[in-house]
């Protein structure tokens, strides 16, 4: 019938699409930082990983990889500088037990980048 060729070349397929997927596994687990995680969709469907979840994967730790590069430079030391502010500011709002401390604390910590959080807004002049 001339189907037993057709059949083999299937399952030579099948197991070479097995072993490709378990090479995957095998590398992003040993090549994954030890801090890190893997992807979602690359820890939770090992039987049926995909091509886009190797690719999401690298995608991911190359964005990391470029941010931990930014900050090397001049403007990511800046950058990296005003994510701390921002973190400061979240636990300062957190931590805060009423309106006015809260106005003080945050006026506190936006000077530390020339900025402040208690300004005085002149009243509109009134039109005779």
């Amino acid at each position: 019938m001339g189907a037993d060729k057709i059949i083999n070349d299937f399952r030579k397929a099948e197991k070479n699409l097995a072993d490709a997927r378990a090479s995957a596994i095998t590398f992003f687990d040993k090549k994954k930082p030890k801090d890190k995680e893997l992807n979602y969709n690359f820890r939770n469907r090992d039987d049926r990983l995909e091509l886009s979840d190797c690719e999401e994967q690298l995608r991911d730790w190359a964005s990391n990889l470029v941010d931990k590069e930014i900050e090397k430079r001049p403007e990511g030391s800046k950058l990296a500088h005003l994510k701390e502010l921002k973190c400061k500011a979240m636990d300062t709002i957190k931590e805060c037990g009423s309106p006015e401390a809260l106005a003080v604390a945050l006026d506190k910590v936006s000077n530390k980048i020339g900025i402040t959080w208690n300004t005085d807004i002149k009243a509109i002049p009134q039109i005779k």
